[in-house]
């Protein structure tokens, strides 16, 4: 199975958190699920980084070189999904949440995610915890 996963999500991830529980984990490391992350939460972390937020502070060159090196697949940015963020509720203010969803939706690939938030929208999201 695919599975989007969002910025947070691979942050968390890079950092070996502790915070994935023991079934996402399992979701995450089968060798039977293609992971994706877009370039969308590339330039999120690149926009944030460079503002000094805290939490944003991974080299955006290193996170792509190692998600490629192990197997994800990265999904670019395309009209497409960008049209689809018009026809989203206002449940999300987020410009980089809203692009992962409406790619989710128009791509038809569950979206992995750390944000509550984005379980309101029409979309296959599976929220981590």
């Amino acid at each position: 199975m695919k599975w989007l996963i969002d910025t947070q999500l691979l942050l968390w991830m890079a950092g070996l958190s502790k915070r994935i529980g023991s079934d996402d984990q399992k979701i995450l490391e089968s060798p039977e699920n293609t992971l994706i992350f877009s370039t969308a939460s590339l330039w999120e972390i690149v926009i944030k980084r460079t503002l000094g937020r805290h939490d944003f502070l991974v080299d955006p060159r290193v996170l792509r070189r190692g998600l490629l090196d192990n197997g994800y697949t990265e999904l670019e940015i395309n009209a497409n999904h960008v049209l689809a963020v018009e026809d989203l509720p206002p449940f999300h203010k987020d410009p980089f949440d809203r692009i992962l969803v409406a790619q989710s939706m128009v791509e038809g690939i569950p979206l992995m995610t750390t944000d509550a938030t984005l379980i309101k929208y029409p979309a296959s999201i599976r929220l981590i915890r």
